[in-house]
């Protein structure tokens, strides 16, 4: 069983003894926290809102009960606009006026896993010191519940996701007319959760009639592991060679994440779904900035650069995103994880927005999707890890290697990156695990791998001396 507690909401896994897995007690008390947070921050308004939604996670009704039952029990009224995903949510909250909004998912976690994911008054995810006052309240157990008179109350709206596409349908660089056009055949693999829903909804609106599903139906039983990757969507890479597709679409259970597939069966690559979605953006913006996190592609920074704006990297995870994108005025964003953040609509990862403007660039681009990812920089990454023992100081670590390459481009916004002209290493803490983890990237995979290993047998020098030293 496991419960991880973070500011930006809980998770874990289903069933155990409370604080050992994501327990019906557990629920309730984070729940509360949150409701009272929300309480404390608008004590002038008369009544106060909160949306509710949910992936199609097996607990999700379990867990959904659980939350509205807490949140009236504080006073608070729900708006319950069921099974949704995480970009609707974000939504919903500043068009019905809510003080905040609750997304019961677990994102690309598998199906023993659920969360809460808490977002403020403007839909967009609290903030670290705000999580810091929750994970306080939780702790203490400091909130109080209402009298019988003084009850929330619920109601509930099932026509978001259609209000979604809707929203997505006006954005100016949505071009519907040039998508039917093309008469796209798709095929959609949604990993059984609400992505089969809202996906095959927007691309009937887009004006594609060729729709194959494959692992849409909404019930939870996840078959293949969600996360959006290469070797869990061989299924709908055969799919789509066999129905001669266009391309296939693969989001994650909670569908902020947007994974590609090309017509010959290859991957597009997840860190490119950002890259071609801001090319399009800066191709039809007069002059425009991008941000993405530390730990993603430099390709965006090459065709930003390229096209007369300016790069930024935040600190990985979204709600660092965002922070940057408001500070630079970012026209487009988000993170190498398939996550497309387009403030247009809304500051979030949002699949939904990534597929409608994707397929107007490949529309009005005119040829196939292998031909166009073949028109970005061509950069490889690798993904490793180093398990520490707990003596071992992470701190002591990072600055060894910042010491080292000090001679380099070196940001420490986020554990330490180090540039080597077009090639980099990242290396970050797990804020879970005792574990460092190491992210690098270059032209050629066999660098990447060898840059990587380079830093790793770094690191392993430097715990040596740590534990000399002891």
């Amino acid at each position: 069983m496991t419960l991880i507690k973070s500011i930006s909401g809980i998770r874990g896994t289903i069933g155990g003894k409370p604080g050992e897995g994501l327990s019906p007690v557990d629920i309730v008390k984070f729940t509360a926290a949150y409701g009272t947070w929300i309480i404390n921050n608008n004590k002038q308004a008369k009544r106060i809102k909160i949306v509710v939604g949910r992936d199609a996670r097996i607990s999700g009704p379990m867990v959904s009960q659980l939350v509205i039952g807490t949140l009236t029990g504080l006073g608070i009224d729900v708006i319950h606009i069921g099974l949704s995903t995480t970009p609707t949510v974000e939504i919903a909250v500043p068009l019905e006026k809510a003080h905040g909004g609750i997304i019961i998912t677990a994102s690309h976690n598998p199906k023993q896993w659920n969360a809460l994911k808490l977002l403020n008054e403007q839909g967009e995810f609290i903030s670290e010191r705000d999580g810091e006052y929750v994970l306080r309240f939780a702790e203490e157990e400091s909130y109080q519940f209402a009298e019988v008179n003084k009850l929330g109350q619920v109601t509930e709206k099932n026509d978001y996701i259609q209000i979604h596409i809707q929203q997505i349908l006006a954005l100016s660089l949505v071009d519907v007319a040039a998508i039917r056009a093309r008469k796209f055949k798709i095929v959609v693999d949604a990993v059984n959760s609400t992505g089969g829903i809202a996906v095959p909804l927007l691309l009937k609106e887009l004006g594609v009639e060729a729709i194959t599903k494959i692992n849409c139906e909404p019930d939870g039983e996840f078959q293949h592991n969600p996360e959006p990757l290469p070797e869990n969507l061989r299924e709908l890479s055969k799919a789509v060679t066999k129905s001669k597709a266009d391309l296939g679409i693969a989001v994650d259970p909670d569908v902020d994440r947007l994974a590609l597939v090309c017509e010959d069966g290859e991957m597009f690559g997840e860190e490119y779904t950002l890259v071609a979605v801001a090319d399009y953006i800066l191709k039809n913006t007069k002059k425009g900035n991008t941000v993405s996190n530390l730990s993603s592609t430099r390709a965006l920074r090459d065709i930003t650069e390229k096209a007369g704006g300016s790069y930024s990297a935040s600190a990985v995870g979204e709600v660092n995103v965002v922070s940057l994108m408001k500070e630079t005025k970012a026209v487009i964003g988000g993170e190498g994880n398939g996550g497309v953040i387009y403030p247009e609509l809304h500051y979030g990862r949002d699949a939904l927005a990534g597929i409608a403007l994707f397929l107007t660039h490949l529309a009005r681009f005119g040829n196939t999707i292998s031909m166009l990812r073949s028109t970005y920089p061509d950069y490889h990454t690798s993904k490793n890890k180093i398990e520490l023992t707990p003596d071992i100081s992470v701190d002591k670590i990072l600055e060894g290697i910042q010491k080292k390459y000090k001679k380099q481009p070196i940001n420490t916004v986020d554990g330490v990156k180090i540039e080597f002209d077009k090639e980099w290493v990242h290396l970050r803490r797990s804020n879970t695990e005792p574990i460092i983890r190491i992210y690098s990237e270059s032209e050629s995979s066999t660098t990447a791998d060898n840059l990587a290993k380079k830093i790793m047998l770094d690191i392993r020098e430097l715990i040596k001396m740590q534990q000399i030293e002891a």
